[in-house]
Order: structure tokens, then sequence, then C-alpha cells
């Protein structure tokens, strides 16, 4: 029940900031599909998909998937950039976190196979919570990626600027 009421309350929201943000002739997050109980579901906004922020800190790894090998976090899903951030400060907040949440650390970083340690690094966001780095990006989920392997934000254009995964260099993959 709490979820129908957590997606009766977000999804106008998302859809109104999806709509405000962006551009005409331009791809754009689709609005997430509501999911059925069984369905695993997205991060409830302001918290984190389960075991992602502990003690030891937060494991990114490599994984492939449709578009190669792409940065993930330690149960296979999708992590992305957003090209409005700059490396000491993430432009994502209120709407736009929740429908791209970021990757949040309670410690240290860890790098999983493939990963660079040496590229992993955290941002205090302006809430106060850390957020995971790479290669000088802050990283996000997308919201509408119901299921380790999908890559549905790739691309995107909202809330002002694009999102797109990460290869294990830490470089965008311009997929258009």
């Amino acid at each position: 029940m709490r979820r129908l009421v957590w997606a009766a309350a977000v999804l106008p929201a998302l859809a109104l900031g999806a709509a405000a943000c962006g551009s005409s002739g331009s791809k754009s997050a689709p609005a997430p599909a509501t999911s059925s109980p069984s369905a695993p579901s997205a991060p409830a906004p302001g918290s984190q998909p389960p075991s992602q922020a502990g003690a030891a800190g937060t494991l990114v790894a490599v994984n492939g998937s449709n578009l190669g090998r792409i940065l993930t976090d330690s149960q296979g899903r999708t992590l992305y950039l957003f090209e409005k951030d700059s490396p000491a400060m993430s432009a994502c907040d209120g709407a736009c976190a929740s429908a791209w949440p970021p990757l949040a650390t309670t410690g240290t970083p860890q790098a999983g196979a493939g990963v660079s340690a040496a590229d992993l690094g955290t941002i205090t966001r302006a809430d106060h919570s850390m957020e995971v780095t790479y290669h000088g990006h802050p990283l996000y989920y997308f919201a509408g990626d119901h299921k380790p392997g999908d890559t549905n934000g790739e691309g995107s254009t909202a809330f002002g600027a694009g999102w797109y995964v990460l290869n294990p260099s830490g470089n965008k993959i311009d997929n258009d």
C-alpha cells in the first residue's frame, strides 16, 4: 500500500520535472513504470538501494551489458554520470534526485573487479550525505531501471543535461 501512495505522490512530480527540464526534439528520461508488489522497485526518494551504504563502503563493479562493459553497483544495477555536474558538486537534487538517485555511501567506496580504486572518491551533497564519484563524476541510478543490466537512462537529457552510462575507464558511453 505504501508503494502505491508513494507512486501516486512521486510520479506526477517526476513527470512534471522531466517535462519542465527536457528540451524539445531531444531524448528525455521515460517516466518510471509502476511495479507490481513482486517486482523490484526503484529506491524511495532520499533513500538508496539495500546494501549500498555500509560501514565498509559502497562497492562499484564492472559488468557486461547491451552497451558493453559498464560500471554498476554490487548488485549489477547500472550507474550513470550527469553532464551538468562538476567533479566537486552534484547538480541533481529535489525532483532530479528522485528520478536519478545518487549512489550514496557511509564509508570509503570499494573497487570491485575491473574498477580503478584510484578513480573512486566521494563528494558531500547539499543534504550532507556522501555520494560516490568515479573518474571525477558523481554516480547515479535511474529510477526507470528496474533490474540489473537495465540501461534505460542512457542518452537522456532530463534536468538540463545528458545522462550516460560509464565504461570501466570512467568515460561516458555515448550510444547516440
